[in-house]
């Protein structure tokens, strides 16, 4: 089993930054990869960033150049520094661990508020 715990969302203006951490326990043997997932009321959950066990990453056009998506082995931590956010970034942000052949984990996830 995979545990992910989400941490860092809350309340922030616009134009300021926040960074998202998910940690990891359990077994990831045959981790694929891992990313950042956002929702909002009444719409499909939508990847924000990814990252392969090969360290490739992948971002969302309405994130690139204001999100970073990172992780820490040693700590088996991923994070999400979020700059320039808009009131438009305002979600829940889950955190998302596929593994192959056994399937996807998902965090409890955590609110990110912009204020205009």
């Amino acid at each position: 089993q995979v545990q992910l715990v989400e941490s860092g969302g809350g309340l922030v203006q616009a134009g300021g930054s926040l960074r998202l951490s998910c940690a990891v326990s359990g077994s990831t043997f045959n981790f694929r990869n891992m990313g950042w997932y956002r929702q909002v009321p009444e719409k499909q959950r939508e990847l924000v960033a990814e990252i392969t066990s090969r360290g490739i990453v992948n971002y969302a056009e309405y994130v690139k150049g204001r999100f970073t998506i990172s992780r820490d082995n040693a700590k088996n931590t991923m994070y999400l520094q979020m700059n320039s956010l808009k009131p438009e970034d305002t979600a829940v942000y889950y955190c998302n661990l596929v593994r192959a052949y056994v399937g996807a984990y998902w965090g409890q996830g955590t609110q990110v508020t912009v204020s205009s």
